[in-house]
């Protein structure tokens, strides 16, 4: 866990991909991030989904609407097959958000429907209240991905782990 924390673990494409998203270039991130999160599914397959999710997102900036929402099903899919739903329908509600957003209606119905058919009878269909958390890093000090607090696992109450590479995370200030 200590080599892991210190980045060492963390594959250099990961790296790349992050930081081709925060330069704005979409098309090679999406790229990128499908080919970590095929290489992930066996693996690391906890790590598959954001993988996919995040080669969804990127490949939706890029203008590849049909490949993206295939990425984002794949991502989705894994969730709940991993029977993780609270995460399920965390990010499939921030997908479905940034997909109205950009006037991708029919998409976002997509995705509520895939969330609806996925969710077992017992879990409820309304994502659970969010606790309030320390403030974190916005980006993985590992890996560089984009970190959000409110949707983030948390190790214990002032440490979350980076949905991508794994890396503890925690607000150092």
């Amino acid at each position: 866990m200590l080599r892991r924390a210190m980045g060492q673990d963390v594959p250099p494409i990961l790296r790349q991909a992050n930081q081709m998203m925060e330069d704005g270039n979409y098309a090679s991130a999406a790229s990128a991030f499908h080919q970590l999160a095929q290489g992930a599914e066996n693996r690391f397959p906890q790590r598959a989904p954001f993988l996919y999710i995040e080669a969804g997102r990127a490949a939706i900036l890029s203008g590849q609407t049909k490949t993206g929402m295939s990425h984002l099903r794949r991502g989705l899919t894994l969730l709940a097959d991993q029977r993780r739903y609270p995460r399920m329908q965390m990010l499939g509600g921030r997908i479905v958000h940034e997909l109205r957003e950009r006037n991708l209606n029919a998409e976002a119905e997509e995705i509520e429907n895939l969330l609806k058919g996925n969710l077992p009878r017992e879990v409820s269909a309304q994502p659970a209240a969010v606790e309030k958390r320390p403030t974190l890093p916005t980006h993985c000090p590992s890996c560089g991905a984009a970190i959000k607090p409110d949707e983030a696992e948390w190790l214990d109450e002032i440490t979350a782990e980076c949905s991508y590479c794994g890396s503890p995370v925690r607000n150092e200030a």
